[in-house]
């Protein structure tokens, strides 16, 4: 007890579902009235930046996927385009095309794991197995193509590892079709839904000022009227030859943020339609052959590459340092989101906490790195 017996401090966390990962929450409350919070966090650190410095350039690749396990082709994206700048190696339209299809759809279940677990944080348990359901799809795609269902390890130095064949193309076609009357029964299920109304709007109110000076991004950002997508603002890969919207809004609450990401299920859909029919129609090579990911010797160099992932802005430094890295340095939008939090629950009820701290979509392994 603390103040004189006036407020109480207790603990949200590390052990707790709805923390989304081990972290700890340190609150202080004066009723059911939250006075203060204090993020602690280190509970989940693996020292991946610091493995880099011991591994070369193609032994570190596999582990970046672990950075954002829900967006691992995002990580391996940054790391991929740092390598290829320092390498000067030439990445084929069709690869950057299949590496801009993958993102996308893992984009698409990134969100709808999101949804689905703030959904039950919110006590509602059936967004959950439909969000599951739609997400396992694109799992399934995902391992049929890499191997794996969530640490892929398909991107590398000059494209990826595989071309995307026939079938997988079909079973995709199939999704991007099925899917907007999926997203559509979302909303018809939560949307309007008075109990969720209730919850989000006007909770954890994002300003735009605090959103800059915090340098959040991504939806976090658009939900507060910065109408910002790395995608449209500095194009990389093949985004300036693609046709899609971004979605903001200026409320910044639970609910905008809630809204600016099942824009991005609807825009994600109408960029892999793009993509599969350029990917039909090319016979360009998939990955440059003449490149040798186990000779790479890199001069000191230095590079920088960022990529809109699910949670903002993700870049990658690349410092090299011959036949190893001689640093790599992670920015990532979860790390940001926690930072803000405080902010967001200051005089907030307790039973808003977990409103609000799911709309930011905060995992801990982009934290703790």
């Amino acid at each position: 007890m603390t103040n004189l017996f006036k407020t109480m401090e207790i603990n949200v966390g590390p052990q707790h579902p709805s923390t989304h990962g081990v972290l700890r929450l340190i609150l202080e409350l004066d009723g059911e009235i939250i006075k203060s919070c204090k993020p602690v966090v280190g509970y989940l650190h693996r020292g991946i930046e610091k493995m880099a410095e011991n591994r070369s350039y193609l032994q570190y690749l596999p582990i970046v996927d672990r950075i954002d396990y829900l967006g691992g082709f995002f990580n391996s994206y940054a790391y991929c385009d740092c390598i290829e700048h320092l390498a000067e190696i030439d990445v084929p339209d069709k690869a950057k095309y299949i590496r801009v299809l993958c993102m996308e759809l893992n984009r698409i279940a990134s969100h709808l794991l999101w949804l689905g677990t703030f959904m039950l944080d919110l006590g509602a348990s059936s967004p959950l197995f439909y969000c599951f359901r739609d997400r396992e799809r694109i799992l399934h795609i995902f391992e049929a193509l890499t191997g794996q269902r969530m640490m892929y390890n398909y991107f590398t130095f000059g494209g990826v590892r595989f071309d995307i064949p026939s079938d997988i193309i079909d079973k995709i076609s199939v999704f991007i079709e099925d899917m907007p009357e999926c997203i559509n029964d979302y909303e018809n299920i939560i949307t309007d839904n008075p109990i969720f109304v209730s919850r989000c709007k006007s909770k954890g109110i994002l300003t735009k000022k605090n959103a800059l000076q915090y340098s959040i991004t991504g939806p976090n950002l658009r939900a507060s009227g910065v109408n910002l997508d790395f995608r449209k603002s500095n194009p990389y890969l093949v985004y300036d030859r693609l046709n899609f919207d971004v979605s903001s809004d200026i409320s910044g609450d639970a609910f905008s943020r809630y809204k600016v990401r099942i824009f991005e299920l609807h825009s994600s859909l109408k960029i892999v339609e793009q993509c599969i029919s350029f990917i039909k129609n090319s016979s360009d090579e998939f990955l440059n052959k003449s490149v040798k990911p186990v000779m790479l010797n890199i001069d000191n160099a230095e590079y920088t590459s960022s990529v809109e992932s699910p949670r903002g802005l993700m870049s990658c430094t690349v410092m090299a340092g011959g036949k190893n890295p001689y640093r790599v340095k992670w920015r990532t939008g979860s790390y940001y989101a926690v930072q803000v939090l405080p902010e967001l629950l200051i005089n907030a009820e307790l039973a808003d906490l977990m409103a609000i701290f799911g709309s930011l979509d905060v995992i801990l392994p982009e934290v703790d790195k």
